[in-house]
């Protein structure tokens, strides 16, 4: 055999999968990982509406918009949203809505990019997700699995901070990750054969080649080996909880998804992206809606719920939000298109001010008419929930300064911090 081929079977013993999602050029440059400054949050979990939720149906309902939802009452004195959210509205003095957000990007790709980075998209450099930047500076030491992970959908990754810091994917929210273990069991003996045999290799590579990146790879390795053997991954599986708190949150992947963030969260995990795809309305949108937030509300609301009866909300920023919103008027379709002029975010926990509201559309929805912010503002505002000052400025290889956000502000409104 030759040494690719002893190298792909090495790996097979310590999961290839983890190793290949978390190589990076400056992998573990800095092992030094601090919390959160005090009053701020130690964990981000982002809920991520793919496709972009309709405003005037979710956080913003207005009732003179073409084919409006109805609204109720929520725990915000005086705050409506749409009735499709009835488990989410007894949570709603632990959220504050932006109903300001305006961008000029209606295209999802782009608004995706947008609304990851807080930059406008760039051939010529990567800009870090929020992920990247949080999971690069919260992760400690001790965790043994990724910082930064996706469930459900693909995230965003690191760019030019690395692939250490890219997110590590599980397609099936709730289960455990795959490759963990090897495809036929192993003794304990032949396992530490394999492993020391692949030490020699990669020991014998590095001194013949003096390349850094050789050295990077040897610690992937042994990182992927410390999730494989980690107690921590137990944190991705669902079927660990009791059938009664599954059913809280919906016997659906997102809400897998949500009581796997919690899990993760209780572990150490800085930074989780939980991904509901199927809001792209473009026909039928009261139906799809109806159907999509009846997903979306008891687990965010069991989240919630969750995580402030652990004592975690104080340390843990939540996110709802999506690309944009969708227009006022209904189309032929009895669904509603692209609209970035306004739309709404929803976010919790950590330094949040809970049962507040910052900004205002037309009484459609149509556009913003108080408190105008950006997407590049609402990240600003996450990154300084979390302690991270938005203004912090990193060098892409190609020399560039590239800060955390292009010129967004933190809504100070909305903090406590």
């Amino acid at each position: 055999m030759n040494r690719r081929s002893f190298f792909q079977l090495g790996l097979s013993a310590v999961g290839a999968t983890i190793a290949s999602s978390m190589f990076a050029r400056d992998l573990f440059a800095d092992e030094k990982r601090a919390a959160a400054p005090k009053g701020v949050a130690d964990h981000c979990i982002v809920l991520w509406m793919n496709g972009g939720p309709s405003h005037i149906d979710t956080f913003d309902p207005k009732p003179k918009a073409d084919g409006a939802s109805k609204s109720i009452a929520t725990s915000a004195k005086g705050v409506m949203i749409a009735e499709h959210f009835p488990k989410l509205a007894e949570h709603m003095h632990q959220v504050a809505l932006v109903r300001g957000v305006s961008s000029k990007e209606g295209n999802h790709q782009r608004a995706q990019e947008i609304g990851h980075t807080g930059h406008l998209p760039n051939p010529t450099v990567e800009a870090p997700s929020i992920g990247g930047w949080l999971s690069r500076g919260r992760t400690p030491p001790s965790l043994e699995i990724p910082g930064h992970i996706a469930l459900g959908g693909t995230g965003f990754g690191a760019g030019f901070l690395g692939r250490t810091y890219d997110p590590f994917v599980v397609q099936n929210p709730g289960d455990a990750p795959s490759d963990l273990r090897p495809a036929r069991p192993l003794s304990d003996k032949r396992a530490a054969d394999r492993n020391a045999f692949l030490d020699a290799m990669e020991e014998d590579f590095a001194r013949r080649t003096g390349d850094v990146k050789v050295r990077e790879k040897q610690k992937l390795i042994e990182r992927a080996r410390r999730m494989a053997g980690s107690k921590a991954v137990e944190a991705f599986d669902v079927s660990l909880e009791s059938d009664t708190t599954r059913e809280r949150y919906g016997a659906t992947p997102f809400g897998r998804g949500c009581l796997a963030a919690r899990r993760l969260v209780e572990v150490g995990v800085p930074f989780v992206e939980v991904v509901l795809d199927g809001w792209d309305t473009h026909k039928e949108n009261l139906e799809k809606v109806r159907e999509r937030a009846g997903i979306l509300d008891p687990a965010m609301a069991s989240l919630l719920a969750d995580l402030d009866e652990r004592g975690l909300l104080s340390r843990t920023l939540v996110v709802c939000m999506g690309e944009f919103g969708r227009t006022p008027k209904l189309n032929g379709n009895g669904g509603r298109d692209h609209h970035p002029n306004a739309y709404s975010v929803a976010l919790a926990g950590g330094p949040i001010r809970g049962g507040v509201v910052h900004g205002a559309t037309d009484e459609t929805g149509s556009r913003v008419v108080e408190g105008t912010v950006s997407v590049a503002d609402v990240l600003a505002t996450v990154a300084k929930g979390a302690g991270l000052d938005p203004s912090t400025t990193e060098h892409s290889p190609a020399g560039r300064p590239i800060s955390v956000t292009e010129g967004g502000r933190p809504i100070d409104a909305i903090l406590t911090v």
